[in-house]
């Protein structure tokens, strides 16, 4: 009797077809559930006492992710077990391979994540340009790996993928056309991010513009003046443009000129260069080049002189030349050399009346 009851057909399958299928899907309830329980639980009470954060990210991925998948492995096995209707089966299926698509996506995304915000990102903590910059980029790859799984779940829904592929490209064509320009700086954008050029606090000149960088954006750059406004940059404009860095440089290269006046005595000439190197060779950040009598100017003798302040600061390069004039001014005076002027002195002759400079004639009756 109990025989003939088990071998009762309903929806195309015994009742001991579906008794089986329950009893399988309760044990495997129980024994992932006992798993987590048990297991889990000591194995992260045991993760929290190590120093490395990864297995504690493991084992929470395992917890968030992986045991649903196994709890719905463990129904999909018992429903594959039944004889299924082949639109059932079907979507069964359907159902099965969504889920597993969304679950590895998203497993495989935390792993990302948690190499980019631990290993990444961290490493370059004093980058704010790479830290910006790398985020912008695991955005990017997460929109591509997630448009990815929707192609293969509406291929599995029967979608032509083809046909949906072409149309994606032309219409792509035409909104790369129409937005050429945004485009363009979206890709500079990369180039800047790879090549680096410049990064954010570094003091640049483009053109006649300068400033200190800002921010870095995906279409612009936004770098504040030295008069305080705010310039902002498209980052094509950028890459096509001759950009200077001031913040990279290890030591500023200065050179100055000056003149004597002409009556200045040539022993004193030859001691300048002398005397201009001993004041700058008095700074411990300075390193002395080369002081040398060059040409002869219109209303002075000219002479050029070549240092280097090993600072790339310019409030120091300035506060250097500002002492070095004022020692040249106090060795000049203590040895009566004077700087030359552009200023012309015009000197008069006095000439003496037109009678006055005739010789007196011998003979006057020869010109009467």
């Amino acid at each position: 009797m109990v025989d003939g009851f088990l071998r009762q057909t309903i929806f195309h399958n015994t009742i001991s077809s579906y008794l089986i299928s329950i009893t399988i899907f309760i044990v495997g309830f129980i024994l992932i559930w006992f798993l987590k329980r048990i297991y889990l639980h000591r194995i992260k009470v045991w993760v929290k006492e190590t120093e490395t954060p990864i297995d504690d990210f493991i084992v929470n991925a395992v917890e968030k992710r992986l045991l649903p998948l196994a709890y719905f492995g463990i129904f999909y096995i018992c429903a594959r077990g039944l004889n299924l209707k082949p639109i059932i089966s079907k979507g069964l299926n359907i159902v099965g391979l969504l889920f597993l698509i969304i679950v590895a996506v998203r497993f495989l995304l935390s792993i990302f994540e948690y190499s980019i915000e631990n290993y990444l990102i961290p490493s370059n903590s004093m980058d704010l340009t790479k830290q910006q910059s790398i985020k912008v980029i695991a955005n990017v790859i997460k929109i591509i790996v997630w448009s990815l799984a929707v192609i293969i779940i509406l291929d599995n829904f029967g979608v032509k993928i083809s046909a949906l592929m072409a149309g994606l490209g032309i219409g792509g064509v035409a909104v790369a056309l129409a937005s050429q320009a945004v485009l363009g700086d979206v890709f500079n954008y990369f180039t800047i991010f790879f090549d680096r050029p410049f990064t954010i606090g570094d003091f640049i000149v483009v053109d006649e513009y300068s400033g200190t960088v800002e921010h870095i954006g995906v279409k612009t750059t936004r770098i504040r003046s030295i008069g305080g406004e705010q310039l902002i940059f498209s980052n094509t404009d950028l890459t096509n443009s001759r950009v200077q860095n001031y913040k990279r440089m290890e030591q500023r290269r200065a050179l100055f000129q000056f003149g004597v006046t002409y009556d200045t005595p040539i022993e004193m000439l030859e001691e300048i260069p002398v005397v201009i190197r001993k004041i700058i060779e008095n700074f411990e950040d300075t390193v002395f080049d080369r002081a040398h009598f060059i040409k002869y100017g219109d209303f002075s003798l000219i002479f050029e002189v070549v240092y280097c302040v090993l600072n790339s600061d310019y409030t120091r390069y300035m506060d250097v030349q500002h002492q070095i004039n004022l020692n040249m001014m106090r060795e000049f005076k203590t040895r009566n050399i004077s700087f030359a002027s552009t200023a012309q002195n015009l000197f008069v002759h006095q000439q003496q009346p037109a009678e006055e400079r005739l010789p007196p004639c011998k003979h006057p009756e020869n010109y009467l």
